[in-house]
């Protein structure tokens, strides 16, 4: 039963029953064609043997004795219509006066009788002397003739459906194949096996399918390349706190820490226990990200008064690192409300995440600005030429750090990479503040970009482009 749900089993079956459904409608209508066929040929041959009789009676009739005396009885009967109209011969049982005054008057016969549930072909000819000849057939005689030729195209019918039987399991077999090849491949897959590749065959469709399967395979093998990495990148940076933690742990256990060092001892438990904390923090953040349930707060909010609220919240860490977080708004619209339409709380969550990067890698004394413009929003085709709208905010994050070259700002947003790219070169945290707000920023339609650090200049700079809202608060 498995085989018949099967796609071969089905294509055979299909084939199978179009070739029955064809042999059927071809019997029916061959049948019938084939038994009138014999029908009017038996006619024909009947009309002109009578046509033979009439015109030359004695003739014919000494024909007709020596055929039938080498070759034995044909299947006609011949007899005759005296002058004064009395049938002699297999016809007097046949015909009636009905038949034998129109040939008496000279006319020609041509007919079918019914005698006793029996049909007869019947074909009467008048003579020149008076009286007339009558040559019947009975249809029985003929159908038995187009029987014996129905069977030889019986015959060919069923080798027919033989033939489309085995040539229908021939291409369920071609057809289903490559996609029993691909579904094997697949399975493979699903069981954690990777660089399944193998070669699509079969129709343009099945191809497809397959070309789809190998460009999957090499994108699991990819992904999953990806997390093997990151996995690796973050228990060896977990691991780092978590040596010190127990190291620390362990000598306080044992009574190594005197007193005097207690208070710096614990200074390095609580910063180190800060670094799980943010770990953790990041991958609860990444899994938020991931889930189908995420959902934003969409409101007019005002960038403005969302990046003087940072900057002061980021000022106590700014100041113990020696670094001055500054604000730059557009001329033009200072001290009034500045306004977009998004969440203001996952807004304010990227623009945290660039600060901490920035922050982390600015040195002291150096600035890390905040900066608001206004763009023009690109034409379209129904913006008159010169007439753009200044209709996108773009807020820029720029650090005073060593920056970013072009290589490295086309990698900036995936995880860990500038943090395995820099490990031990310059301040790097877990690798994964600017995957979240990449991440983020995707998931709230946004565009977060990087630019790479001009020749001879320093720091990096990255920028959330929104469109501009004309609402106002209230």
């Amino acid at each position: 039963m498995l085989w018949l749900r099967s796609l071969a089993g089905r294509i055979t079956l299909v084939t199978a029953a179009v070739a029955v459904l064809a042999v059927l409608v071809t019997g029916s209508v061959a049948f019938p064609l084939i038994r009138s066929a014999a029908v009017n040929q038996a006619r024909e041959q009947l009309s002109r043997q009578a046509d033979a009789f009439s015109a030359a009676p004695v003739a014919a009739q000494a024909l007709d004795l020596r055929e039938r005396n080498l070759l034995g009885p044909d299947n006609y009967d011949l007899s005759t219509i005296t002058p004064a109209g009395s049938v002699t011969g297999a016809a007097s049982q046949i015909l009636g006066p009905d038949a034998v005054h129109p040939v008496l008057a000279g006319q020609k016969i041509s007919r079918t009788v019914t005698r006793g549930g029996v049909q007869f072909l019947v074909e009467a000819r008048p003579l020149a002397k008076g009286g007339g000849i009558v040559l019947t057939r009975s249809l029985s005689d003929v159908n038995a003739a187009s029987a014996r030729l129905l069977q030889p195209t019986l015959l060919a019918l069923a080798a027919g459906l033989l033939i489309a039987a085995l040539a229908g399991t021939l291409l369920a077999r071609r057809l289903s194949g490559p996609l029993v090849r691909t579904a094997a491949a697949a399975r493979r897959m699903a069981a954690g096996e990777r660089t399944v590749h193998f070669e699509p065959a079969g129709a343009a469709e099945v191809r497809a399918v397959g070309e789809a399967i190998n460009t999957l395979d090499d994108a699991l093998l990819a992904s999953e390349s990806r997390q093997r990495e990151f996995l690796l990148s973050i228990s060896h940076e977990i691991r780092t706190p978590l040596t010190a933690l127990r190291g620390y742990a362990e000598a306080l256990q044992d009574g190594l820490v005197p007193p005097e060092d207690a208070a710096r001892v614990g200074q390095t438990l609580a910063a180190e226990t800060d670094r799980l904390d943010g770990f953790v923090r990041d991958l609860l953040a990444l899994a938020r990200l991931e889930a189908d349930d995420f959902t934003l707060d969409v409101q007019p909010v005002d960038v403005s008064a969302l990046l003087k609220q940072t900057q002061r919240a980021w000022q106590p860490a700014a100041a113990q690192a020696g670094v001055e977080v500054t604000v730059h708004l557009p001329a033009a619209d200072a001290g009034e409300p500045l306004m977009v339409t998004t969440d203001a709380q996952r807004l304010r969550q990227i623009i945290d995440g660039l600060i901490g990067n920035a922050l982390r890698v600015t040195p002291p004394g150096k600035p890390l600005a905040l900066k608001v413009m206004i763009e023009d929003e690109p034409p379209s085709p129904a913006t008159a030429p010169g007439n753009h709208q200044r209709g996108i905010v773009a807020i820029q994050v720029r650090d005073s750090g060593p920056g970013l070259t072009a290589e490295d700002a086309a990698i900036a947003f995936d995880r860990g990479a500038l943090a395995r790219r820099y490990s031990g070169q310059r301040p790097t945290g877990s690798g994964l503040g600017l995957s979240i707000a990449a991440r983020l920023a995707q998931r709230m339609n946004l565009s977060l970009t990087v630019e790479p650090t001009a020749p001879g200049g320093d720091g990096a700079c990255f920028g959330i482009r929104l469109p501009r809202a004309t609402t106002v608060p209230r």
